[in-house]
Order: structure tokens, then sequence, then C-alpha cells
């Protein structure tokens, strides 16, 4: 399998290649050069998830050396669960990916990113700088995958002000290889830096660089697996395959969703859950594709004004018309957020995070539109990351263990201009 850029303007690379360095020499994403086709039967007898994530990324590694390491790799990015539970009394279901390290579903691919990289290098390559931007949980994510890896530095950005005190907390409390800066500016800010940063070939030279943002393969293949794991799992026992409503802003975890359906594995319906920032709602409502500076919202983690992963669902669907058949969005403003962590807690029993909060609230407009499809809601963080939020509507969140010995520790960053010298300086210093 050879990996191709989306803007066409780069040379074919293997997968380890395209983990490697992120971003394509023309500025564009990697893609496969094509989509593997993969059915329900290619999975008979595969229950656990690192079975099944096993199963479904073979194709993708093909020809490479990470190929013959999958199983190991797999075993260890996927050793906690990702439950399809009940959600509520109307048939509709919950998918929890919250449960790794850092309470969030970007634990899947940071740990699985962390692996493949771990197993590409030499022992006398120089230390490869792993460049992070984060809207509130990959940083975290990307953080413990890599804390005291050697071989390896994080650097991560996050605006300033921007995501919750928690979030900050789990971004500066790790130290020893991994360093948090905070930017005075807001995630898009530190999405460009950090593109920026990759684009730069001399600065790569002197600083070898990679990405673990949902830019880079090593985050976006991975989570392929949970959501396969899900549709395999209704499929054996229901009739219709399973919808899901996912709650996005730069949109990588999304695309997962969107190509587990694409490779043929039987997904239903994909509804993009998005808050006030309303590129990808305007878009799938006939707007033209049009980024815009993001706005703050209780959903910081996908206050994103220029998702970069559009340019990879472009790609998966060049007919702006046929993508929007095939996906689908929604809006979802903070005062509905607010109230649908109340109506959550109330009506179905279970406290859920902002974010979460937008894909149940989509949920309920599904419904009341006479919608009975079978959906499950992507629980994408913990609630008790955003406490402050969460408890005045819902009552006491406890952390889970993980979240709460993060939370013991010391944590600090240091502040960062959102310009992309002062960053360069930084890395070389």
């Amino acid at each position: 399998m050879n990996y191709v850029s989306t803007r066409g303007q780069a040379p074919a690379v293997s997968i380890g290649a395209a983990l490697r360095d992120g971003l394509a020499p023309d500025g564009g994403l990697y893609v496969p050069a094509a989509l593997p086709r993969l059915s329900a039967v290619d999975f008979d007898g595969l229950v656990a998830l690192p079975a099944i994530a096993e199963r479904l990324l073979r194709p993708f590694f093909a020809g490479d050396p990470l190929h013959d390491a999958l199983a190991p790799i797999c075993a260890d990015a996927f050793d906690f669960p990702a439950p399809l539970k009940p959600f509520g009394g109307d048939g509709s279901r919950l998918l929890e990916l919250f449960h790794g390290p850092t309470a969030a579903f970007k634990d899947f691919g940071a740990r699985f990113l962390a692996e493949c990289l771990a197993r590409t290098r030499a022992p006398a390559d120089p230390v490869l700088t792993i460049l992070v931007a984060t809207s509130g949980d990959t940083g975290a994510a990307v953080a413990a995958a890599f804390h005291r890896r050697h071989g390896f530095r994080v650097v991560i950005l996050y605006p300033d002000g921007r995501v919750s005190p928690r979030q900050a907390h789990q971004l500066g409390c790790f130290g020893d290889n991994v360093q948090a800066l905070r930017v005075a500016g807001s995630f898009d800010d530190c999405q460009r830096l950090v593109k920026q940063a990759l684009a730069d070939a001399d600065l790569r030279e002197r600083c070898p660089l990679s990405s673990a943002n949902s830019i880079s393969l090593g985050r976006l293949l991975p989570q392929m697996a949970y959501y396969a794991a899900a549709a395999l799992e209704w499929a054996r026992t229901h009739p219709r395959p399973l919808g899901l409503i996912v709650p996005t802003g730069n949109l990588g975890n999304a695309l997962a969703a969107i190509l587990v359906r694409a490779i043929g594995l039987p997904l239903g319906p994909v509804v993009l859950a998005n808050n006030a920032n309303r590129v990808l709602a305007d878009f799938f409502a006939g707007a033209d594709y049009a980024p815009r500076v993001s706005v703050a919202t209780l959903a910081n983690a996908m206050d994103v004004g220029a998702p970069s992963n559009f340019e990879r669902l472009a790609w998966l669907y060049p007919e702006p018309a046929r993508l929007r058949e095939a996906v689908t969005s929604q809006s979802v403003e903070d005062a509905e957020i607010r109230a649908t962590i109340a109506a959550t807690a109330t009506r179905r029993g279970i406290v859920v995070c902002p974010h979460t909060a937008c894909a149940a609230a989509v949920l309920e407009r599904l419904r009341a539109a006479g919608d009975r499809g079978d959906y499950a809601v992507v629980a994408t963080a913990h609630p008790a990351k955003f406490e402050r939020i969460v408890e005045p509507l819902a009552g006491h969140v406890e952390p889970p263990p993980a979240l709460a010995d993060l939370l013991a520790r010391p944590a600090t960053a240091e502040p960062l201009d959102a310009s992309y010298g002062a960053l360069r300086e930084r890395l070389l210093g």
C-alpha cells in the first residue's frame, strides 16, 4: 500500500514514511493510493478490539516492515475498552471512547502512533520532536503516549485560556521530554504554526519533526478500529446497520467513521455534531466551504474554524453533491449544550461532556423529527474533564483513577506568541 498527497504534487510513499513525516512535501495530507475493501466476513470469529484493529489495519500496512508488528502494536494501543452501551430507553446507544489514560478518544490514536514510531526508530537516529497543536484533548493523549520514550520530544501548543482548567493541567503535568506552550491565540493559530513548522525544510533538517495531530495517518487509521468494532457488534444481532452521531471539530474522528463505511463495513448514517463553529454545518447545508476564525464555546476541543481533514473528505468525495449525500452535519449552540447536559442526566441517567452533549442534542433533534433509526452517540471525553461546566448542571462527577492521578501532579506551561518566528526559535533553542 502506497500513500499519496491530497494535493497530488508529492511522490507516493510507504506508510512508515507517511507516519514519520506527518505532512506531505506539497502541504497536502497523506491518503491511501486506493482504499482496501473489507466486509463483516473478514472479521468472523474476532471480538476483541485489538484483534479487530489488527485485521482492519493489515491492508493499510501491506508491504511495510510495520505490517508484521501490527499484533503487538494493536495489543499495546488498544488495551482499554470502547464499550457500546444503552443510552436511555429509546434503543439508542452510547459509544464510550474515554476509558484511556487521559480520558479522551485520542488516547487510541496517540498510543498507536507512538508504538509505530518507536519501532521505526534506529538507535543512532537523532531525537524526533513530535509537534502537536491541541484544542484540549490531543496534547495530553500525545504527551502520555510519548512520555519518557527514548528518542522523542513532545512540544504541545494550546490556545491560552481556551481549554478547560483540567485539560490545561493535563497538558502541563508530564515534564521530562514533554513541553507545553500556551499560545496567545486560537487553536487555528496553533494548527497554523504546526503546519508552518512541518513545511519548513531548513528547520526539519536541523530539528527532525513529526506531527501527532489528526493530520497524521498514525492517528486517523487506528481510530477506524473502534467504529469497526461497534459496527460489527451491532450487526451480529440487528438487521439494520448502526448509525453514528460524531462530535467533531477538526474532522479526524468523524473521518475515521466515514472511512470504515467506505471500505465496506456495515455502518449506517454518519451525522456530524458541531458546536457554534459552523463551517461544516454550513457547507453540508449547501454553502461553499469557507474556513473562518473560530469562536470559543463550551465544547472547546471542537473550536476549529479551518478543519484540516476536510481536505481528506474532499479527496474521498470529490463532488460536493455526493459528499452531502454521504454525510450530514448540524450545529449546536452553547445554550443547547447546557440544556442537553442537564436533560441527559435527568432523562437518560447519564452525564456527558460538552462535546458528547452536542451529539446527544442532534440525536434529540432527529428523534423529534421522526427519525427512528439505530444510532450511537459517540462519547469523546469523560465529563470529569469539564467539571466547571458539567457539575452545576448534572451534579458531581468523580474523575476516573487515571485522570485523578494526572491532576495530582504539579503542572506548568510556558507562554508563546502566536508567531512562527517565536515557535521556530523555541524549537531550535
